[in-house]
């Protein structure tokens, strides 16, 4: 069985930072894009070794939306 699980990256200027939507406190940090992303598969890869198959459909049961909204500021 496979699922899609969201990742969210976000960019300042200490670096990148990754968290999981549906896997609460599932998160990290890297200096650049390609690592916070092997980093955040490594998190989500030994956050599902530590729970059940029924959480992690519980979890994975909802869907995460994702959009961006343009604002002007002076």
């Amino acid at each position: 069985m496979s699922k899609k699980i969201s990742i969210i990256i976000e960019e300042d200027e200490n670096g990148f930072y990754a968290f999981c939507p549906e896997l609460k406190g599932c998160h990290t940090q890297g200096d650049t894009y390609e690592e916070v992303y092997d980093n955040i598969k490594e998190a989500i890869d030994l956050y599902l070794e530590t729970i059940s198959v029924e959480d992690l459909n519980t979890l994975l049961s909802k869907n995460i939306f994702s959009t961006t909204y343009e604002v002007e500021f002076a």
